[in-house]
């Protein structure tokens, strides 16, 4: 995990990784419990008999699960020593390129697209999280995630 001391201290980072998550295990206990929270019982998260004739040959995680990661994700990959409390404010560009079967495990690299400086000496960041699948050859998701943080 990185630390960065202040929230200034990302400002000149703007472009760069600024972090990078350890590996989360998608488990078919956890999509299940992703089903009950949402409602979407969907056969191709749920049935692994049906979905073993479905068209990943397995069951496979909901986007919206992998997108939920992003703060298991950001935790585990960087903080701001000096930042009290942090906002989510909103996501831009959301994909979900592939699919994440069962068993799979995900990473999160975070690149960190713009910083905008908020009265108080706060900060409004935009971070890109790029999710990758262990032995996967495209991202799982792509996310611009926008968060106020202030000292």
């Amino acid at each position: 995990m990185k630390v960065y001391e202040k929230i200034s201290d990302l400002q000149p980072l703007v472009g760069e990784i600024i972090g990078t998550s350890e590996w989360v295990s998608i488990e078919q206990g956890r999509i299940n419990q992703f089903a009950d929270a949402t409602g979407d019982h969907q056969w191709i998260h749920v049935d692994p008999v049906r979905a073993k004739d479905g068209p990943f040959g397995t069951p496979i995680a909901h986007g919206f699960l992998t997108l939920s990661l992003l703060p298991e994700f950001s935790n585990a990959a960087y903080r701001v020593a000096e930042s009290r409390t942090g906002v989510n404010y909103g996501l831009d560009k959301v994909r979900f390129p592939a699919p994440v079967p069962v068993c799979s495990k995900l990473r999160a690299h975070f690149k960190l697209l713009s910083y905008e400086a908020l009265e108080g000496g706060g900060a409004q960041t935009k971070v890109e999280m790029i999710v990758e699948r262990e032995g996967g050859t495209k991202p799982v998701c792509i996310a611009e995630s926008i968060t106020r943080r202030y000292p």
